[in-house]
């Protein structure tokens, strides 16, 4: 299958943070793009600001004139969370659409390119974003397909100036149903293998494979960097002549020396097989965005980026929404917000906070996400969270899986050892602020809607409400 072969676009579920990428690249190389997802949003409508025309309804009758005029001509991206029922799509299927996977249709973007893919079942969106930073800083013509929104761009996309195969591309390898085993890329990065998608996998030890398989498929000539501490296992299959470097804070062949916390500033130097780098000095807080930030240096260095132009990028890069996000300070609250939604994520992000703030008292909003996930690692949520002061847990969001029975955020909270905990709905966090205001930091957690709770409790926080009646 060629790009060329189609002239008109058509995604189904053009909302998510993946298909959103790839609708805009390809609006931007001047194709016709449509696309229908079940919920308006601030990403569904900055794509109707940038001339995608997006539809919220499940209906034939929304389906643009030219699809149905052109079928042989029109390719149609679909997203995995679209269910089975979907008249659209068992629509397109009957008519002998071309329909292909986000993941498939990335694999034939990125096939002709030099490719950076970073996979992990936490830490690939910052580590492919600090990625994507330091090489357009350092003026490195590419391409990047994020899976969150960059801040020093403002996108979740980064199109290159030149034309696909004389550039290179940096792509965010997701491990749900499989989707990364569509990429060959010349460096690999993977940050984690730690159990996850079990609703997909069944298993750890068939997570395991289907890692190794991505990793089998790193190009010969090629790198991979791993992170020190996952299974030694995962590099059984790589191919020969591809440079296998373990990477860590501590461990590997490339790690961090001196690392110093100045207020939301990481200082470290690193030592690298490709080079040492003293004095970098990284904006974003978090020992997990050290080691992100060391395994996209490795790449950078790859890439032949000059030692000054990593050191500068390290000290300019302004992080991913919703990782680590400052949303508000003042000299008595400080406000973050963070999209860790498994166990080690939460452990991550819960140990940096503490680091920056050890002798504050912690509050932590978190939204666990699916029921699959809440099942299968609940007691390890628990232990997660109880290194907050206070927790308040908020219902499941169901994303794409229907309930399951006996499966809510209680089995969370049981097991939680907070002195103080609470399980409440959405509507009622605000409210709860304004009774409950005894805490120094305050964080939202989780990937589902809770990002909807950010600007009102912002808002609340600058009003200063505490106290009043």
């Amino acid at each position: 299958m060629k790009l060329e072969d189609y002239t008109y676009i058509y995604f189904l579920g053009i909302g998510g943070i993946g298909m959103s990428a790839i609708a805009r690249w390809f609006n931007a190389k001047g194709y016709p793009v449509w696309g229908y997802d079940k919920t308006r949003t601030p990403l569904t409508e900055a794509l109707e600001q940038e001339g995608i025309r997006v539809h919220y309804y499940d209906n034939l009758a929304k389906l643009p004139e030219e699809v149905l005029q052109h079928p042989k001509d029109t390719l149609v991206v679909l997203t995995p969370a679209i269910p089975a029922e979907h008249t659209e799509w068992n629509y397109l299927k009957a008519q002998g659409y071309t329909i292909k996977k986000r993941s498939e249709v990335l694999g034939i973007i990125t096939a002709a390119a030099y490719t950076v893919a970073v996979a992990g079942t936490h830490g690939k969106t910052t580590t492919s974003a600090i990625v994507t930073h330091l090489l357009h800083y350092a003026g490195v013509d590419c391409s990047a397909f994020l899976g969150g929104i960059a801040t020093n761009l403002n996108s979740n996309l980064l199109i290159g100036k030149g034309e696909v195969g004389q550039e290179v591309i940096v792509v965010e390898a997701d491990e749900y149903d499989r989707s990364f085993l569509t990429l060959f890329p010349d460096i690999a990065i993977v940050t984690s293998a730690d159990p996850d998608h079990l609703d997909i996998y069944g298993n750890r030890e068939e997570l395991i494979r289907t890692f190794q398989k991505f990793i089998s498929q790193v190009k010969p000539g090629g790198y991979l960097f791993l992170q020190a501490s996952t299974d030694p296992c995962l590099a059984d299959l790589v191919q020969p002549g591809v440079q296998v470097v373990r990477y860590g804070l501590t461990q590997g062949e490339a790690y961090v020396q001196n690392l110093n916390i100045s207020g939301h500033w990481f200082e470290f130097d690193l030592v690298s097989p490709f080079g040492n780098i003293a004095s970098l000095r990284l904006p974003v807080p978090g020992y997990h965005n050290v080691e992100n930030t060391v395994a996209a240096i490795l790449a950078a260095q790859v890439l032949q980026v000059p030692e000054q132009e990593i050191r500068a990028g390290v000290a300019r890069f302004a992080g991913v929404k919703r990782r680590f996000e400052f949303v508000y300070e003042s000299p008595d609250k400080v406000y973050i917000d963070d999209y860790a939604h498994h166990p080690k994520e939460i452990d991550a992000f819960m140990t940096s906070l503490r680091a920056l703030y050890p002798d504050k008292r912690i509050k932590v909003l978190f939204q666990p996400h699916l029921f699959t996930r809440t099942r299968d690692f609940a007691e390890a949520f628990a232990e997660s969270l109880s290194q907050a002061d206070e927790l308040v847990l908020l219902d499941i969001y169901p994303a794409r899986e229907k309930p399951i029975a006996g499966v809510t955020s209680e089995l969370i909270l049981s097991q939680v050892k907070c002195a103080v905990k609470t399980l409440l709905p959405k509507d009622k966090i605000v409210e709860n602020l304004f009774k409950n205001g005894d805490f120094d930091v305050l964080a939202t957690v989780g990937a589902g809607d809770i990002d909807t709770l950010v600007k009102p409790l912002k808002i609340f926080l600058e009003n200063n409400r505490y106290g009043l009646e």
